[in-house]
């Protein structure tokens, strides 16, 4: 049965893979983002939760999207600098994928296995706690903030494991 450490995206802006494999025992909050959108604030709190938690075992990625109301329309420097710029991110990037159109993503194929097609993204910002085996250990919708309590007791038990 495939986990998350299966799959690999190419690294934003750069012509290498990011493969999950390498980060395997660590815990993921894997987030489709977008630089248009309502939530790109959340960038902020991604961040802070990435240099919080990181030292405990926490790897934030971000995964760029033009699915959800065509909100990042950029090419991938774009979204590289923008990000950069903007919000200081930190964490990784991967290249730009789809999500839920007929080209999507194979961990988001894997997604929709392991959570029915209702379980993939509805929109930007949405969010998958990964667990250090590989499993899904929640999902979280677009409005759930990244440092509310909900998310963090989630997390903090997911790096308890």
């Amino acid at each position: 049965m495939p986990s998350a450490f299966d799959f690999s995206f190419k690294k934003l802006a750069r012509d290498e893979a990011f493969d999950l494999k390498a980060l395997e025992g660590k815990v993921l909050l894997v987030v489709n983002v977008a630089s248009a959108c309502g939530y790109t604030s959340q960038y902020r709190e991604l961040e802070s939760l990435f240099e919080a938690k990181q030292a405990k075992g926490l790897v934030v990625i971000g995964v760029p999207c033009n699915e959800f109301g065509r909100q990042e329309a950029g090419d991938e420097d774009q979204i590289a600098a923008f990000c950069g710029g903007q919000y200081q991110v930190s964490f990784p990037m991967t290249g730009k994928v789809e999500i839920i159109g007929p080209g999507r993503h194979p961990f988001y194929r894997w997604i929709s296995a392991e959570l029915g097609e209702d379980g993939l993204p509805k929109w930007n910002f949405h969010k998958y706690l990964i667990g250090r085996d590989g499993a899904i250990a929640d999902a979280f919708a677009s409005s759930a903030t990244p440092l509310g309590p909900k998310m963090l007791s989630a997390i903090d038990k997911a790096l308890a494991a």
